[in-house]
């Protein structure tokens, strides 16, 4: 978590802040973006097809009761032939007022459609982006901010809710609207309808410049957004809120929201504000057109420019105000999907991350691997992490051991050693940069990933238990574990006296990351976890570093049971955790310097009885 204060956090906040400058400078570019967009709604043709129909009726219907007008004066109210023909008005009256309900409905059903199609595509983005996240490797989410993944998540997808709901409906139905608009200005008085459009080109200009400058700013907005989400989640956690209170630092966590919280307003307001002006001339021009009819019409009617008849002139004003609201849409519509582009090519730059594990097309099942279930072998395996400066020494370095299945083998080592990696590349959680990484005789390569994992159970360093019930928690190993199976492997991690001993049991809730409970115990439950899912190798690392000296003999002893008839890998830093395994490895700068039972490197006074002697000495190893 970063924190005010410290040179060093001081200078890891003003990277992030030059980082996040640079980022905000440019949007994503996104090849084919729009293209892209547009295939989102293919899934669902249908009903953008009965949206169109609807669209395209409701704009037809909306453009007649103008024309009614010219005929309810000319034919009903002001009749060449003399008083009001008021058969001809009710007529003219009754259609447009039916004419009214049936567009009414039709916006109904029309919305309908558009949320449904619209809420579809977003729900489905959503999903399609979290499943992207779920697929890539685990290096990702150590270099990247759990609330900047939020936030591309939930803002960003959120903030193109508008384009995804209402955009083929609104461009539609306005389009429709005004070409039909424009063709009935048309039939009325071509001479006004050139009136009335002369400055259009002009619009559309200053419209497509202030939608960039928008767009600039909606990328500004959410990547600010995204700090936000950062700083609340590392702030608002137990972990964050147990650091803040431990330092006393609450203020100066308040006012590095405050400073987030005021760029976002400050982004926000200008994002409001950027078309307002646009939009102002736009209404200006608009509404002024009628007073500039009427002056012409008064040429038409003085037979300087032609001929036309009052219904002429107050069917062509009201056509002429029908057309205010559709091209205002449409300009609003074009400027939305400048802005949301931002967005969108934020969402495609996750969508289009690449992992770095992949599965191989010819993948087999561990289950049709060549060799016995259990067996771990390790060949000239090398290994760099992604982000590690390519002049630093790799983590791994020709690193080669075959640990054969139901054998029990501890790493053991200084801190930084490489033992952790060892583990995740076992697992398969990075793929080694050089060598052969084997599963039951295979190359973890060519095995598919579910199948190895479903055989591998690990119980780290840190435990992480959900805000749920014991019983939720346990279940996530097995969904379909009985509740005998549960106590059986709470038995075996010696908790289960412990749960039974709580008011409501099984079904006591542990709260966020298992805070409720001791470290102890969360490491217990951690272990039963793994005990339920029984896997053919366990992977333990520094599995009981929360225990106290009582429970890690208890915890012990149950890892000592439940590990008969499978392999055990062990990462420890405790020797005394793992004194009677079968072998010792010992890893020093990347590579095995050592293997050996306990008392054959007790009796080679190398570097595993070095560490032994400074263990039960009481001193720290230098």
């Amino acid at each position: 978590m970063s924190m005010r204060g410290g040179r060093s956090v001081g200078g890891a906040a003003r990277a992030d802040a030059e980082a996040l400058k640079k980022q905000n400078a440019s949007a994503p570019r996104i090849p084919h973006l729009f293209r892209r967009i547009l295939a989102l709604f293919r899934p669902h043709k249908i009903a953008i097809s009965f949206t169109v129909a609807v669209v395209l009726v409701t704009a037809a219907i909306s453009v007649i009761p103008p024309l009614l007008v010219e005929s309810a004066f000319d034919v009903g109210l002001f009749p060449p032939e003399g008083p009001p023909n008021l058969e001809a008005l009710g007529v003219i009256v009754g259609a447009m007022i039916g004419l009214y309900v049936v567009s009414a409905a039709l916006g109904v059903w029309q919305a309908y459609l558009t949320a449904t199609v619209g809420n579809s595509v977003m729900g489905a983005l959503r999903v399609q982006l979290f499943q992207r996240l779920q697929a890539m490797e685990l290096s990702f989410f150590t270099r990247t901010k759990t609330g900047v993944i939020q936030s591309r998540l939930q803002n960003d997808v959120g903030g193109v809710a508008n384009a995804l709901t209402n955009t083929v409906s609104s461009v539609l139905g306005n389009t429709v609207n005004v070409i039909a608009a424009f063709v009935a200005m048309v039939l009325i008085s071509w001479q006004l309808t050139v009136v009335a459009i002369v400055l259009m080109p002009l619009l559309v200009i200053v419209q497509r410049r202030v939608g960039q400058v928008r767009a600039r700013i909606a990328g500004q907005a959410q990547e600010s957004l995204s700090d936000m989400s950062a700083i609340t989640q590392e702030t608002l956690s137990v972990s964050g809120m147990l650091l803040s209170k431990s330092f006393n630092r609450q203020q100066a966590e308040i006012e590095r929201y405050s400073d987030a919280n005021r760029t976002q307003i400050g982004l926000q307001v200008r994002q409001a504000m950027s078309g307002q002006g646009f939009f102002a001339l736009v209404n200006i021009f608009m509404s002024s057109i009628p007073a500039v009819v009427y002056l012409c019409a008064g040429l038409l009617i003085t037979g300087r420019l032609g001929d036309i008849t009052a219904g002429a002139i107050v069917a062509f004003t009201t056509v002429q105000s029908r057309l205010l609201f559709p091209l205002t849409s449409l300009m609003r519509v074009a400027l939305d999907l400048q802005t949301s582009g931002a967005l969108f090519a934020r969402i495609f730059e996750y969508l289009d991350l690449k992992p770095a594990i992949t599965e191989s097309p010819r993948a087999i099942d561990v289950a049709e691997a060549p060799g016995p279930l259990g067996r771990v072998r390790f060949e000239h395996v090398s290994f760099r992490y992604p982000d590690a400066a390519e002049e630093s020494r790799p983590t791994l370095d020709d690193v080669s051991f075959t640990i054969d299945p139901g054998e029990f083998a501890a790493f053991v080592g200084p801190s930084g050693a490489g033992k952790t990696t060892i583990s995740y590349l076992t697992a398969r959680l990075y793929d080694a940069t050089g060598g052969t990484v084997e599963f039951a005789g295979s190359d973890v390569r060519e095995l598919t990933q579910g199948s190895v994992i479903d055989n591998i159970g690990i119980v780290s360093q840190e435990t992480y238990l959900f805000h749920a019930t014991i019983a939720e928690n346990l279940r996530y190993a097995k969904p379909e574990a009985t509740d005998a199976e549960i106590e059986v492997a709470a038995r075996a991690a010696n908790i289960h006296d412990t749960i039974a001993a709580f008011p409501e049991g099984y079904e006591t809730t542990v709260g966020e990351r298992g805070y409720r409970l001791s470290g102890g115990e969360k490491q217990r439950l951690a272990i039963a976890r793994v005990l339920l899912k029984d896997p053919a190798v366990m992977l333990l690392d520094e599995a009981t570093s929360a225990l106290d000296s009582l429970s890690e003999r208890v915890v012990q002893r149950a890892l000592d049971t439940a590990s008969q008839g499978r392999t055990t890998i062990a990462i420890a830093h405790r020797l005394s955790t793992i004194v009677g395994a079968d072998r010792i490895l010992v890893v020093d700068g990347g590579t095995i310097v050592e293997q050996g039972t306990h008392e054959q490197l007790l009796a080679a006074g190398g570097v595993y009885a070095r560490m032994y002697r400074e263990q039960t000495s009481g001193h720290s190893a230098p």
